[in-house]
């Protein structure tokens, strides 16, 4: 039994409170679902700025337990608001925060709001957590902290400077949740994701990720448009891993595991050429797809990483993380959930 295997179990044998933000969002309903699989309560946080409500809903009916909406409550609030992060808190022993605003080229369209909701926001969450005795606040911070750090792969104690207000708005985020555990005594635990990816993602509007928003176009028919050379390269991380990493933060009894960051990928790259090769042919391995074509290559976009691979390393040896997925097999995963729901062009 994997150390994972047994946190599961001891959770589906002890059932824990948890508070989920950013619950209608893709990584946070996808933690949603899984702790509600696992017999879970769970509170969801989310004020629909970039989530929706129809991903709390397929949470809900994809976990597979009539039981489950009797065991999730929905909050429809924001980070912003103090007072109702504290009111989310109560009687809550495990934070999953992920509420935030998670793009790099809208942070530089728009640092102030950025800046509000992910580090007035946090702020707002640790501080609700610390007076509410919550056991435990795990947080979803990001590769995007390694800013010029042109070293590979990324070790968690060499970051670089930020490229990006996003990205600065997480490094933030981690000195605020470093100087929490030693100053109030909290168990934190910062998650840097890699490029997530998986069912539910967003694939409409003009910050949405590159994987989701290829395949909708490969499936409505339209052009692939590739930033730069496509020689660009990313340690892509099925979100099934990150589930993974967050139930592990959440139950791990050992505390040399506390208080630290880790970094959650594959422990792989692969170019965006690469990428756009192995979407072409995992679609037309589930269904008929005429000839997309070359993409087109467009300019490189300012605040964005070169090239990205994790030393997991550090979660394999303190959390026993394994990604259990690879590029390939969340892509298959992932292109099969979009072609159940995007028929019709929808």
């Amino acid at each position: 039994m994997t150390l994972y295997d047994a946190a599961c179990d001891g959770l589906a044998r002890s059932p824990k409170r948890f508070l989920v933000t950013g619950a209608a969002g893709f990584i946070g309903s996808n933690l949603v679902e899984a702790l509600l699989r696992l017999g879970q309560s769970v509170v969801g946080l989310d004020n629909f700025a970039t989530g929706h409500r129809h991903n709390v809903e397929m949470a809900l009916a994809d976990c597979g337990d009539a039981s489950a909406q009797d065991r999730l409550t929905f909050v429809n609030a924001d980070i912003r608001d103090a007072d109702a992060c504290l009111e989310a808190c109560k009687d809550i022993e495990v934070v999953l925060h992920h509420a935030a605003i998670g793009s790099v080229p809208y942070s530089l369209a728009d640092p102030l709001t950025s800046h509000i909701c992910n580090v007035d926001g946090f702020l707002n969450m640790l501080l609700a957590a610390k007076q509410t005795d919550v056991r435990r606040f795990v947080y979803a911070s990001s590769s995007a902290v390694y800013g010029d750090d042109e070293n590979l792969p990324k070790l968690e104690e060499s970051i670089g400077r930020p490229l990006s207000p996003y990205a600065l708005t997480k490094v933030i985020n981690e000195q605020y949740a470093d100087l929490f555990a030693r100053i109030q005594g909290m168990d934190v635990v910062g998650l840097r994701y890699f490029n997530v990816f998986g069912k539910r993602q967003d694939p409409n509007g003009p910050y949405a990720a590159v994987i989701p928003r290829w395949i909708a176009a490969l499936l409505r028919g339209k052009p692939i448009e590739i930033y730069g050379d496509g020689e660009t390269t990313r340690d892509w991380c099925y979100v099934e891993n990150v589930v993974q990493m967050n139930i592990l933060a959440s139950t791990t009894p050992d505390s040399d595991a506390l208080n630290a960051v880790y970094n959650v990928g594959a422990g792989s790259r692969t170019t965006l050429n690469e990428l756009y090769e192995m979407i072409v042919a995992s679609l037309r391995a589930q269904m008929p797809l005429d000839d997309p074509g070359p993409p087109a290559y467009c300019a490189f976009r300012e605040g964005d990483i070169r090239d990205s691979l994790a030393d997991i390393s550090r979660a394999r040896i303190l959390l026993g993380y394994e990604a259990k997925f690879d590029l390939a097999m969340g892509l298959e995963d992932s292109i099969g959930w979009y072609c159940a729901h995007m028929r019709g062009g929808d």
